[in-house]
């Protein structure tokens, strides 16, 4: 019993300062982001650049193919359970307000978490181990103003982008079974659909995506700075930081959820 008491206690302690340390990184990537300059050591565009080239652009591609599958699978269950009630119309409504507040931005979240999150957790992991990072101390340039800043501004930038082109593609994806299934044509479709979206709506998802940038950005430096045991590490590190990212994503989406959709 008191082994087991220790443990939780450890645990507990580590969670502490797992937590800490994050928000640490946080305040500390906000700090450079908007007050570097004065010490002249603003945050490099170029380098701000490159993090949105790799986690925006380079992630465009799958998160339209993955939220038009998303839009089209609830238009198939959406179809199918309203059938018995004769409301099949009515999917529209459905799957508007779905894909604008929950599945866009979830999807979104998840994607850029297992590629891009884990991308930089290797990535500074790796530069850890061969004592880059050190390296950088050494000549003056701090790790966080390089490394986790430019990734923080690129994720915000990028995230709600990405979520909003989640939403057309989950509403086109929906269109598309639509008109297959009920005859509707896709101009009334996604005329319908716009009629019902609102400015909340919208700002729901936009708000999750940012959140979520947020956790994956802190969560995957985190883990990155943390790496010891060769390439082992680095390893664990990386699909720790995915895993922690992707359930944070989902815990934080439910929580906004509840108390967003009591607005």
């Amino acid at each position: 019993m008191k082994l087991q008491i220790e443990k939780l206690g450890k645990l507990a302690i580590g969670v502490v300062e797992e937590v800490g340390y994050g928000f640490m990184l946080l305040i500390e990537s906000v700090y450079w982001l908007t007050l570097g300059w004065l010490n002249k050591q603003a945050v490099g565009l170029n380098l701000i650049f490159t993090q949105s080239v790799q986690i925006g652009v380079m992630a465009a591609p799958i998160v339209i193919v993955l939220c038009f599958s998303v839009g089209m699978m609830l238009a198939i269950q959406g179809l199918e359970t309203l059938k018995p009630y004769g409301a099949q119309a009515q999917v529209v409504n459905g799957i508007a307000v779905s894909v604008t507040r929950e599945f866009a931005a979830l999807i979104t979240g998840i994607i850029v978490a297992g590629r891009s999150g884990s991308a930089i957790a290797a990535r500074i992991g790796t530069m850890v181990e061969s004592q880059e990072i050190d390296a950088l101390r050494v000549i003056g340039i701090n790790p966080v103003r390089y490394l986790a800043a430019p990734a923080l501004l690129a994720m915000l930038l990028a995230m709600p982008v990405l979520t909003i082109f989640g939403d057309l593609m989950g509403l086109l994806g929906g269109a598309v079974y639509t008109s297959f299934e009920l005859g509707m044509s896709i101009d009334i479709y996604m005329s319908r659909s716009f009629d019902v979206i609102t400015t909340f709506d919208l700002m729901q998802g936009v708000l999750k995506s940012i959140i979520f940038a947020i956790l994956i950005v802190i969560v995957s430096v985190l883990n990155g700075f943390q790496v010891k045991g060769g390439a082992e590490g680095i390893g664990l590190a990386t699909t720790r930081s995915v895993v922690m990212s992707i359930s944070l994503i989902v815990i934080a989406d439910m929580i906004f959820t509840f108390f967003l959709t009591r607005i």
